[in-house]
């Protein structure tokens, strides 16, 4: 069943962008506990249903709620099969929002990830008047470096989120 139109942020050639809702929880499950998410980005501690659900809940639709963007679904436009999520986020430990995205390893390396991220990025620009955006990601997520240079983005230093966390490579672009 498609989602309501109301929901729906981004169409691009490929894909649409929705807002995440609890229904959801299942891809969420499926999708933060691959081994390649919680490599690069993290484990989440989403084990079940519920924790799936919690995640959306106070993550991405609390984001909605509290700053106009949050992470959302990305799916195949024509059969409207969830491959990933891609979005913008607010840290704390940032100054600026953060461009964020992960896909299913099937649907890598078919361009969708770019396709998804520079919808969000003009999104950014065009919609919500965002002039800088940041990225973070693993010095070994090589992927994902190629893919920030490629729209754009450019290394500026190394980081660290919190005073316990591995050091990652913060990128900026100007939007």
């Amino acid at each position: 069943m498609a989602a309501p139109v109301h929901l729906h942020i981004l169409e691009t050639e490929r894909l649409v962008l929705r807002r995440m809702m609890a229904d959801d929880a299942e891809f969420i499950l499926e999708l933060v506990n691959q081994p390649s998410f919680i490599h690069f980005i993290g484990d989440k501690g989403v084990r079940n249903h519920a924790d799936a659900v919690q995640y959306i809940q106070t993550g991405p639709m609390a984001n909605y709620e509290r700053f106009g963007f949050g992470q959302y679904l990305v799916e195949i436009k024509d059969s409207r099969v969830p491959i990933g999520m891609c979005g913008l986020t607010k840290k704390d430990s940032l100054p600026d929002v953060d461009l964020g995205f992960a896909l299913l390893p099937a649907f890598w390396s078919k361009g969708y990830a770019f396709e998804a991220a520079a919808a969000v990025k003009a999104y950014a620009r065009d919609v919500l008047a965002i002039s800088r955006l940041v990225a973070v990601t693993n010095p070994d997520n090589e992927s994902s470096i190629k893919l920030l240079e490629k729209l754009g983005f450019r290394f500026e230093r190394m980081i660290r989120l919190s005073e316990d966390a591995s050091e990652i490579k913060l990128f900026a672009s100007d939007v």
